[in-house]
């Protein structure tokens, strides 16, 4: 087995624990509430993670602090918004309406840069809405709460994409990873300690939901990211976790019963869709194609004659 195909199936088991994230955060909030759940998440996550990198913390000098406080401080936003939202919607709606993270990226950076984005992009985004519409509007032309927020965390988390990207030229990406996690898990505790009462959880499913979310989808699932990610090419990751809603609605499926209407599986199939265009560059593909096929040609003419 080569690098990158062991790269690509250590990326597919991260994508398959993010996907399970969603029914994991519905289990948890039956026992413990939002930012509780958050601070525990990335709390144990920080721990765990530092534990194994401790000496890259020990050397991680001031401006790798200061850039996993504003990194920590963005993706405690993002699972604000995606948390909070879960608990109004279905695990199968959050999981392909946080996917459209993989169309807000690009969107993103034509805004912040003022470049007109690629048409591949704009296809991205005419099926995006076009599958949200199909996804979350039902008898009334009214999106729920819920749904809005998991957008909102999919807006965020690009967001943070871009972000991560700017700052890791120059420090330590690892170092910078395991500290964002301690401040995302330090500002679920801060919100949870004026808003609500921080406990532990007193149900077995509520530390399955716990120890799943922190050591498998924060914890592994962001170092694991950041290995792999050296190994493979960027197409392949974004197609790799473009499977992340299918994981999740299939997983809602089989533990939780979740069921989408005819009509959501064409939403979701379009937000599906929709991600897979803002990722591959279909011209490209198909003057690839076209030149194999021109060469296959050339090669049975030359032969023929």
């Amino acid at each position: 087995m080569n690098t990158q195909l062991k790269a690509n199936l250590m990326l597919l088991i991260v994508t398959l624990f993010w996907g399970s994230s969603y029914l994991f955060m519905k289990m948890g909030l039956t026992n413990v509430q939002e930012f509780n759940l958050i601070a525990l998440r990335f709390g144990l996550a920080f721990i765990v993670s530092g534990l194994v990198f401790h000496r890259r913390l020990i050397h991680a000098d001031f401006k790798t602090v200061k850039y996993a406080f504003w990194q920590g401080t963005i993706l405690f936003l993002v699972f604000a918004s995606i948390t909070f939202g879960v608990k109004t919607t279905s695990a199968s709606n959050a999981g392909f309406l946080v996917s459209l993270t993989v169309v807000f990226v690009p969107l993103l950076l034509a805004v912040f840069f003022r470049k007109m984005p690629d048409n591949r992009v704009i296809l991205g985004v005419v099926l995006a809405l076009t599958g949200i519409d199909f996804l979350t509007l039902k008898n009334q032309f009214i999106i729920s709460s819920g749904d809005f927020l998991c957008i909102l965390g999919a807006l965020a988390y690009a967001l943070h994409i871009i972000v991560t990207g700017k700052l890791t030229k120059d420090v330590d990406s690892i170092a910078l990873g395991v500290l964002q996690l301690g401040f995302a898990g330090a500002w679920g505790l801060l919100f949870s300690a004026f808003l609500e009462q921080p406990q532990l959880p007193s149900t077995t499913e509520g530390w399955i939901s716990v120890l799943g979310l922190s050591i498998f989808c924060s914890a592994i699932g962001f170092v694991v990211q950041t290995t792999a990610q050296k190994y493979t090419t960027p197409t392949h990751t974004g197609l790799l976790f473009s499977l992340e809603p299918v994981f999740a609605a299939l997983l809602a499926f089989v533990f939780a019963g979740e069921r989408l209407t005819l009509q959501g599986y064409a939403g979701a199939g379009l937000v599906l869709l929709s991600v897979l265009a803002a990722q591959i560059d279909i011209k490209k593909l198909l003057r690839k194609l076209g030149f194999h096929k021109s060469s296959a040609e050339s090669q049975t003419n030359s032969i023929a004659g």
